[in-house]
This record gives C-alpha cells, structure tokens and sequence, in this order.
C-alpha cells in the first residue's frame, strides 16, 4: 500500500453538526486518511481534539461498527454505562445497533491524538443519545429524531 503523505491530506475543522449542536466539537480537526488512500469500505480519520473538545455529540449506529485507538493524550469516554479513561495506546469498540451512545471528551490540558475507524454502510443511521438529532448516511441531512428537519439546516 502506499504512504499516505499525512501533510497533504486537509485537515477538517469542526464538525457538520447545526448549530448549537456543533459548538463542543468546534476546535477538532480531523483528515480523512481512508478518502486520501481511496477506501471505499471503511474510513479512518485521524482527529486532534483539543483540552474541553468532544470528538462528537454522545450516538450509536444503527449498522455501523467503530472503534477508536488512542495515539497521544488523554480523553474520557463517555457512555451509558459511565466513564472510562482512555490513554495513550488504549483502544474501544462500538458494535454496531446496540443503542449504547457513546462520545469522548479531551478533560486534560493537552492535545489528544487518536484514530476513528468506522465503515461505511448506506443504510446507517446515526442516533444522538442526549439530544433531538439524527442523520442518515444515505443522504446526509440532520434531523430531529421525529424526522422533521432541523430548522434552518
């Protein structure tokens, strides 16, 4: 496989997220390492997450399986069984449809760097636990979870 040159993959700040539910995940950066190397069937994005950052608002897939390791620094998972310290070297995994939503926030005073690996499946759907959100991959939109557009999105 050929290496990817990491400084001429764009790094991606922010998330799409409407507003307010973008503002926790303002200041990460993500690059799209799966897209740079041409997957078609599953992605691999290498985040930096910076000290009060959340890498997303707390989901679950509905057909999608992820996992995260973690490459530099410290986050806190955070799902619906609780809290669990993640550093350096330390790796989760998120079946996917088990409806356990889950997100990490970066509570050190340091960058943290980390992998995000996910397929990629037409027919997920993307749950937001805490909040009136969700969205499709087959079209992208955010919607609130009755299935009714967010207003101005």
């Amino acid at each position: 496989m050929p290496k990817i040159d990491l400084a001429a993959v764009p790094a991606m700040k922010g998330s799409g997220y409407p507003p307010p539910f973008d503002a926790p995940c303002a200041d990460r950066t993500r690059r799209r390492l799966g897209d740079a190397a041409g997957l078609s069937d599953f992605g691999v994005n290498l985040m930096h997450l910076p000290p009060g950052g959340w890498s997303s608002q707390r989901h679950w897939h509905s057909h999608e399986d992820e996992f995260v390791q973690v490459l530099e620094g410290e986050l806190v998972l955070i799902e619906d069984g609780g809290e669990t310290t993640l550093r350096a070297g330390d790796c989760a995994a998120f079946p996917k449809g088990t409806g356990n939503g889950h997100h990490m926030i970066n509570r050190s005073e340091r960058i943290a760097v980390y992998l995000e690996v996910g397929s990629r499946v037409q027919d997920d759907l993307t749950t937001c636990s805490d909040v009136d959100m969700m969205s499709a991959n087959a079209d992208g939109r955010f919607v609130h979870k009755d299935g009714t557009p967010i207003a101005g999105f």
